[in-house]
């Protein structure tokens, strides 16, 4: 008798059943993320917006909405100066500007700040202090948002510091 005049027993099906359904998995695309985060700083809570004033020897609440289509993983603020009036090629419009200058002693913040994992929408809210004896002028704040999969969105817009009146 050959072999494939046998009876094909439980066993045997259990097996061709596994392998089958391990093909199968296997053939599975999986989704990818082709899509770029979003960095939303115009709602009317979030803070500052382009051209706002923000206070030396004070803090300030930086505020804005991050969505991705698939998760978010991390963001950056970096705050620096633009006594030179460069550009970042970003959406910062004009605002009013002080003449060129010289920096002397210039605000810098660069910070990472993770998203909690599992996250496609999430409120950012950070205080960053601004210290004494800083130059005043004009300056950039950049947000960078990179999701699970490394998009990253960049969003820069100009802001002011001044002392108090």
């Amino acid at each position: 008798m050959d072999w494939y005049n046998k009876p094909i027993n439980g066993r045997w099906i259990s097996v061709i059943c596994l392998v089958v359904s391990v093909i199968i998995a296997s053939c599975e695309k999986e989704e990818k993320d082709t899509e770029l985060p979003v960095i939303d700083m115009t709602g009317a809570n979030h803070f500052p917006q382009n051209c706002d004033t923000v206070y030396i020897g004070e803090a300030f609440r930086f505020s804005a909405r991050f969505t991705d289509n698939f998760e978010l993983g991390s963001y950056s603020i970096d705050i620096h100066h633009n006594f030179d009036h460069h550009s970042h090629s970003t959406e910062m419009s004009d605002c009013p500007m002080d003449p060129v200058k010289t920096p002397a002693n210039p605000f810098l913040f660069i910070e990472q700040f993770d998203i909690p994992e599992g996250k496609t929408g999430y409120q950012a809210e950070q205080e960053i202090m601004v210290p004494e004896g800083v130059d005043d002028g004009d300056y950039h704040l950049m947000v960078r948002l990179t999701d699970k999969t490394g998009w990253q969105a960049i969003r820069g817009i100009s802001i002011k510091l001044a002392v108090r009146p």
